[in-house]
């Protein structure tokens, strides 16, 4: 019996802010797709998503923040930061806050042993992807830049980090 290839799907974790905090627009989770055609690239899967929620437009910064496997597949996540002209849960009343007191709720992922890999939970995903942003703050001119005034200053309390997120003792970091 031959076994099929690995497909890759994208999902897109579409991030507001406002004076009272950083919101996950989609709600309790992100927007997944299908599998990517060989003929597209995984950026314009993104693209689309957003533009299915007519949210295209509204993209400040969008940013592949990490890969996982999840089932038959190979995941890319991107971060789409979303420029907001108001109260977020009144733009997009499904809006869920993203904050410390979640990730105390939470918890930290179960460490798994260094040479398998790691089975993270969508809410680690998530912050990881807001960590990325923050390290992103201080080593991308760019990033920097196309990010909106209210979300630096959120970010700026964030410890900028790629990994560490099964470090034991490690508090979560503040929102």
């Amino acid at each position: 019996m031959m076994s099929e290839h690995l497909g890759v799907v994208i999902e897109v974790w579409p991030v507001a802010a406002d004076d009272a905090g950083i919101w996950l627009v989609s709600g309790d989770d992100a927007w997944r797709s299908g599998r990517v055609d060989s003929d597209h690239e995984p950026h314009d899967e993104v693209e689309y998503t957003l533009a299915s929620h007519d949210l295209l437009d509204s993209a400040a910064l969008l940013h592949s923040t990490s890969w996982r496997m999840d089932e038959h597949a190979v995941v890319l996540t991107y971060m789409a930061v979303l420029k907001s002209a108001g109260v977020v849960p009144e733009v997009w009343p499904d809006a869920r806050p993203v904050s410390a007191a979640l990730l105390a709720v939470v918890g930290q992922p179960a460490a798994s042993p260094v040479t398998e890999p790691p089975a993270p939970r969508y809410i680690d995903v998530l912050m990881h992807g807001i960590r990325h942003l923050r390290f992103l703050m201080d080593t991308d001119s760019a990033a920097r830049e196309a990010l909106p005034d209210v979300w630096r200053r959120h970010l700026e309390p964030i410890t900028p980090v790629l990994a560490g997120m099964y470090e034991r003792g490690q508090r979560p970091v503040a929102l």
